[in-house]
């Protein structure tokens, strides 16, 4: 790929600065070229409006210093990130500057390059998604459109808009009827249309202030030039924002669907283990909701693996193999292999999975499961396995330390003949503090529980104010036996999901909030 250098001999000894834009907040807008930087980085220099994610792209091993930019201080001023992308290079290391937006629109990223090529230092500029084009994008409105603007002009808000020695040609910006997009002008709203409107553009102007784009939290308010400050400082929008003025804006109205989602903006907690939550966490994401992640619990080996090995050394002698969960399937694999055996050990034996996810788990080594249940708990799997002749069957369970004892006396009840064994075992993943802190700032709107486990941990966690703190949350369970568990611990359960599954779940919490809505719109109607 070509880079941009200002060095044509460059010292091989050097490291390399890549300019990365991140595009506007959504971490699904990061290019790919961007991805694979992040991936090879040393250093990594970022700013304050980067998604946390995106720094999750880097080695482990990576240092991260954050730039600390904001709208009005700075932890780092420019010259001091020249500094350290210079001196951080000349180390040797492969340095990404990683920027919000397109690093070279309003973004300071063309002194960035200025400093480097100074300095000798071999860089590469990785254009982002600009905050420009994609933030009005989210917010239903396009910046061009055949019939209302054939032309859109970016424009810096950073500067006050009444100085003598403004860059802004605002007379002609005024006389303009294309598409104007001001960055970083929410603290100058008031003088940007006080410009405008003496400079020609009527009052009537239609105009969009979105805070946050492309984000959970983004919000979008809409006026004219002549009300807009006041609506802006009703509504308490704050930075990042984007204006965008014009006649494009009546398109909003018709073409708004990031905001429109079913979950948008409801902030979901997540307490599965941290390797389990990036399933749901994505499925609520792309339904709009702010999924909070709190691991409550954490998936360990065993403490002794010797019933393990011994059910591995006689796999034999199985007619079945039952597993639980998608945590037993990796366990039980894993030990398999530090045995120095592979799937060729379970020749001749059938497999059953409690539902479409632990199958699938199964089906990433090449194994089809022989029966899974319609309904995805213990329950139904004892009576689904009774349509076999399970008299002195053996059939092996490996599944967690706490697991019920349903599903083992179920299928001894039917005469067969079960070794369960401990594959793994959970204990807790996060502190009362961590807890504490999610409900107290900012609040949760839901809280989601895919195992009796994860509720007993949070209460855990949350101590005696568990169901006080509980009691304003919608508190949504994954399936009957969660959902007894939460109700046991004293908890209001609003949400079951009907298919016990991360699909199942997310839809039931859709449901339930479309229901809710519905309600809330027919007592509206009844009291008008």
């Amino acid at each position: 790929m070509p880079s941009s250098s200002g060095c044509a001999m460059a010292d091989s000894r050097l490291g390399r600065v890549f300019l990365v834009g991140g595009g506007p907040g959504d971490p699904g807008l990061l290019t790919v070229r961007g991805k694979e930087c992040l991936e090879q980085a040393d250093v990594v220099i970022y700013d304050r409006l980067i998604d946390p994610s995106l720094l999750r792209l880097a080695p482990p091993e990576a240092e991260c210093i954050f730039a600390g930019k904001e709208s009005d201080h700075r932890l780092l001023d420019q010259e001091e990130i020249n500094q350290i992308l210079v001196s951080r290079a000349r180390e040797g290391k492969r340095v990404v500057r990683l920027k919000g937006g397109d690093p070279f629109v309003l973004g300071r990223g063309g002194e960035e390059a200025e400093a480097l090529a100074a300095a000798g230092i071999p860089f590469e500029v990785v254009p982002g998604v600009t905050s420009a084009i994609a933030v009005p994008a989210y917010a239903g409105i396009p910046v061009t459109h055949r019939d209302l603007a054939s032309a859109f002009t970016v424009v810096t808000g950073h500067e006050d808009p009444g100085k003598l020695q403004t860059l802004v040609d605002w007379e002609r910006l005024g006389r303009s009827r294309d598409t104007i997009i001001i960055l970083m002008g929410l603290g100058n709203l008031g003088q940007i249309a006080e410009q405008l409107i003496r400079h020609g553009r009527p009052p009537t102007t239609p105009v969009a202030v979105i805070e946050r784009g492309t984000t959970p939290a983004q919000r979008t308010v809409v006026g004219v030039l002549a009300d807009i400050e006041t609506r802006v400082r009703l509504a308490r929008l704050r930075p990042p924002a984007v204006i965008v003025i014009g006649e494009i804006v009546r398109l909003r109205e018709r073409l708004a669907w990031y905001d429109r989602r079913p979950l948008f903006g409801k902030r979901v907690l997540i307490t599965r283990t941290r390797e389990q939550a990036s399933v749901l966490a994505a499925l609520l994401a792309e339904r709009g909701a702010i999924p909070i992640e709190l691991p409550t619990i954490r998936t360990l080996p065993p403490d002794d693996w010797g019933p393990c090995d011994r059910a591995i050394a006689a796999l034999d002698q199985y007619d079945w193999i039952i597993f639980t969960s998608v945590n037993g399937v990796r366990f039980f694999f894993q030990r398999l292999e530090e045995r120095g055996l592979d799937v060729r050990a379970l020749k001749g034996i059938r497999l059953a999975a409690i539902g479409p996810a632990t199958a699938g788990a199964l089906a990433a080594y090449r194994l089809r499961v022989d029966f899974c249940p319609s309904e995805y708990i213990a329950e139904a799997i004892v009576e689904g396995m009774g349509q076999f002749d399970l008299r002195g069957r053996r059939i092996l369970l490996p599944r967690a330390r706490e697991a019920r004892e349903v599903l083992a006396e179920g299928l001894a009840a039917r005469g067969a003949l079960v070794d369960e064994v401990a594959v793994y075992q959970t204990g807790p993943a996060s502190t009362p503090e961590e807890a504490l802190a999610l409900f107290e700032n900012g609040g949760i709107d839901i809280a989601t529980f895919t195992s009796s486990s994860t509720v007993r941990n949070l209460v855990a966690l949350l101590g005696d104010r568990a169901r006080p703190l509980l009691s304003s949350v919608l508190v949504a369970c994954i399936g009957p036996i969660t959902a007894r568990t939460a109700r046991d611990l004293g908890l209001t359960v609003q949400i079951e999901a009907q298919e016990h599954s991360i699909p199942g779940l997310v839809a039931a919490i859709e449901q339930a909030l479309a229901d809710r809505q519905g309600e809330q719109e027919d007592g509206a109607l009844s009291r008008s």
